[in-house]
């Protein structure tokens, strides 16, 4: 048994074999990028998104990731990149996706996000139709993003839940041109510009020049993320649900394990490639 195999027995038992065994390959990569969503990945899914925050275990594991050599960690999410810069607290090192991909944070901050006199139209009226919505059921409420906005329903009874979706997908699609529309838990999310985090995925696997990504999510927007993998990267799905994903955990608890066994593994292979005096 080599040093490698010893640690993955050893380290973070609770989590399956096959996933410690496909951890220690993929920290053997040349360039790694760990890429993973916010809401119910790094941080448990909340009422209220404002006061969502990530586990001490998972800001500990990729603080410790991101100083890694020749490893870049990014952060997914469907939020405004406003929204994942108060409630993430990570450093200028990490790159942030926001807006499923819509909205970018890399490492100039030249980097700028604007809409055509077109996709502005669309929005406007857009945040008229939802805000009629909204303003006619109980606890329901508009969430205002660059290129759209996000209808929650999280606070809703079902029933109203149910007709602010109906009634939503009706109304915005019979008054705005070429929307583009995302379920996700408890929130559907229109877009005036068209963008998925598969697409992020692979901008930032180019940016980074990476020769492997890992990728964790735990919503269906994550799936597009998940396509967008090949053979050599790893895939982490957390909680239920039909996914595509090569493995899957309970919640937040569990990724702390998983990226920190990853940051593990990762430091003893930067140990093992430096450089010698």
């Amino acid at each position: 048994m080599s040093a490698t195999d010893s640690r993955v027995g050893s380290a973070s038992p609770g989590l399956p074999r096959a996933l410690r065994d496909a951890l220690a390959d993929l920290a053997g990569t040349e360039r790694l990028l760990v890429a993973l969503d916010f809401d119910g990945t790094l941080a448990p899914v909340v009422d209220d998104p404002a006061k969502a925050r990530a586990l001490p275990e998972n800001r500990a594991a990729v603080s410790r990731l991101q100083q890694l050599p020749a490893t870049r960690v990014a952060l997914v999410s469907g939020r405004a990149i406003d929204s994942l810069e108060e409630v993430a607290g990570v450093g200028d090192e990490v790159l942030l996706v926001g807006s499923h991909g819509v909205e970018l944070r890399l490492d100039s901050p030249d980097d700028a996000f604007t809409l055509d006199e077109d996709e502005q139209a669309r929005l406007g009226l857009l945040g008229e139709v939802l805000d009629q919505v909204a303003d006619n059921l109980d606890e329901v409420w508009v969430e205002a993003k660059p290129a759209g906005f996000a209808l929650h329903t999280r606070m809703a009874t079902e029933r109203n839940s149910r007709i602010a979706h109906l009634v939503a997908l009706s109304e915005a699609r019979a008054e705005i041109n070429d929307l583009t529309v995302r379920r996700g838990k408890d929130v559907l999310e229109f877009s005036v510009r068209a963008t998925t985090k598969g697409e992020a995925v692979e901008h930032l696997r180019r940016y980074t020049r990476s020769t492997a990504v890992f990728y964790a999510g735990d919503d269906v927007t994550d799936e597009d993320a998940f396509e967008a993998l090949g053979p050599n990267d790893l895939a982490l799905k957390i909680g239920p649900g039909t996914t595509v994903a090569d493995f899957r955990v309970d919640g937040p608890d569990e990724v702390a394990s998983v990226l920190t066994l990853l940051a593990d593994l990762r430091a003893a292979w930067a140990d093992r490639h430096a450089p010698s005096n």
